[in-house]
């Protein structure tokens, strides 16, 4: 697999530590695609060392709902990124369909003046999204039917199967809505230090890629027990090699 990605806040200390440093190392293990996060605050600390490393940032995570747009899409176009994703909308507005509407209207929005900008917008989900049901559907796919073709999804796999959702189920019924995955694994719990090098878990991950093959694949950790970069090269190697 050759068009794989990493969230950097997977490396988040090593990133606010050192940027360069940081991607360095994730160059070196192979990596030429990134997902930046915090990106109005980080972009100028990443322009450089991304160009020197050929290392492209395709997706971006950063603040959407009720943020300044001018300035993430300024950020945005800095580092060459062509889809900007809000990583979480406040958990409260997902449990009623009025207040997923309400989500996926503010969305469009910020999508419309995005593409006067070139760019896409789109969204990230944990596993309230999934928990939330309204008349019996999720509340992700009820924002997915309310923004359309407006906003692209990049579903995170590992908290759709901890919001009690087949992942590769998932994937199937949202269809080319979804542009990106998040790939990480471990035990399915809201415990961020259970989660693992992905192929070292319980995730489903090759029925995961192949639900979605055309979603950039972004390999992720929230957090983890021990050396993260040691989990971040078998997870490269484990995705690659299969």
């Amino acid at each position: 697999m050759h068009n794989l990605s990493i969230q950097l806040y997977t490396v988040r200390g090593s990133l606010e530590a050192d940027p360069a440093s940081a991607l360095e190392r994730l160059a070196s293990i192979g990596f030429r695609q990134v997902e930046p996060f915090g990106l109005v605050d980080f972009a100028d600390r990443l322009a450089e060392p991304l160009e020197r490393l050929g290392l492209s940032a395709p997706t971006a995570h950063v603040k959407l709902a009720g943020a300044d747009l001018d300035a993430v899409f300024s950020a945005a176009r800095s580092l060459g990124v062509d889809t900007v994703i809000d990583p979480m909308i406040d958990p409260a507005r997902w449990t009623t369909r009025e207040g997923v509407e309400a989500v996926a209207a503010e969305l469009r929005e910020a999508s419309a003046r995005a593409a006067e900008q070139g760019l896409r917008v789109g969204y990230h989900n944990h596993a309230f999204e999934l928990e939330s049901r309204i008349a019996g559907t999720s509340a992700l796919e009820v924002f997915a039917e309310a923004v359309g073709d407006a906003v692209d999804l990049e579903v995170d796999t590992y908290w759709a199967e901890v919001g009690g959702e087949s992942a590769p189920e998932l994937l199937r019924r949202l269809g080319e809505r979804v542009v990106a995955i998040h790939v990480k694994d471990g035990p399915k719990t809201k415990v961020n230090t259970d989660q693992v090098a992905v192929g070292a878990g319980s995730m489903p991950i090759q029925e995961i890629l192949a639900a979605a093959p055309r979603a950039l694949p972004v390999v992720e950790l929230d957090d983890f027990s021990g050396e993260i970069f040691d989990a971040v090269t078998a997870s490269h190697s484990h995705l690659t090699s299969s």
